[in-house]
């Protein structure tokens, strides 16, 4: 990356900003990818990460008061990582959720069965709402990646269903179709 050290003006800014980008949003899957329990993937981005890091900063930083045009470039690149990496991370939807549905109690079996017959785990509680109305909340364990379908799902039987998404960091047995 001795290469940057000679360049200088639009190419080098594009490449600045380009290089930051990609580390950034590098590091924002690799985050992800730690926290989910992915140790060997988040090791492996991470050293591309820090390759990209080492070899950029030492180019920003060469004659950095002689060439300001460099930070805002680095700046830019960093913003637009951050975006991407999370809009990355988001369609590739890493790991497990829990989604908590509240419905009237007449709602719930129903609910429940259409879940299930869309190869969904379903587990039923009966609780009480305000005015001590009986209500159903099924919890409902998926990928990430199911979670768009399955609201669609509950929305189109059950416009007015409240639901709760949480991530899951890791479980011990029940039912999660591979």
């Amino acid at each position: 990356m001795g290469f940057l050290m000679n360049l200088s003006g639009p190419i080098l800014y594009l490449i600045i900003f380009a290089a930051k980008t990609i580390e950034v949003s590098i590091a924002t899957v690799r985050l992800v990818l730690v926290n989910k329990g992915e140790r060997v993937k988040g090791a492996v981005l991470g050293f591309i990460e820090i390759l990209i890091w080492i070899s950029l900063v030492s180019s920003v930083l060469n004659n950095i008061t002689d060439d300001p045009f460099k930070i805002i470039a680095y700046a830019a690149g960093f913003s637009l990582g951050n975006y991407l990496g999370v809009s990355i991370e988001s369609k590739v939807a890493i790991g497990l959720a829990s989604l908590y549905v509240v419905v009237d109690s007449e709602a719930g079996n129903v609910l429940a069965n259409l879940l299930r017959d869309h190869d969904y785990g379903v587990t039923i509680i009966d609780g009480k709402g305000k005015d001590d109305s009986i209500k159903s909340l099924l919890f409902i364990q998926l990928k990430r990646k199911k979670i768009p379908a399955t609201i669609k799902l509950i929305k189109e039987h059950y416009p007015n269903a409240y639901i709760s998404v949480n991530d899951v960091k890791s479980t011990v047995g029940g039912f999660i179709k591979k």
